[in-house]
């Protein structure tokens, strides 16, 4: 059994009016949720469960990408860090054997 949606509109308190109502809206993409292509006119109050899942993937990609060049940060500024210690130690010594 397939569920499909109604053609109520409940703002306009009757059926959809399509493309004579300004929120219906063409989107095209993948489906975040099946990975299927999109390519439909809909209600964009329809679109935004649909869009809000892709909104949070996103947000997740982009907090692992930050992740990752915080810890190379991290990284490259322990190295920095054990390279000007080095370099002061070694002043350190010439300026005690001179």
């Amino acid at each position: 059994m397939e569920i499909k949606p109604g053609n109520y509109c409940p703002l306009l308190k009757k059926d959809c009016v399509g493309l004579q109502c300004a929120w219906f809206t063409q989107v095209r993409g993948h489906n975040p949720n099946t990975g299927k292509e999109v390519d439909e006119w809909s209600c964009a109050i329809v679109w935004l469960p649909v869009l809000l899942i892709e909104n949070s993937q996103q947000q997740r990609s982009t907090g692992a990408a930050v992740e990752s060049f915080r810890n190379e940060m991290v990284k490259a500024n322990e190295d920095s860090q054990l390279a000007l210690l080095a370099a002061a130690n070694r002043n350190s010594v010439r300026e005690i054997t001179e």
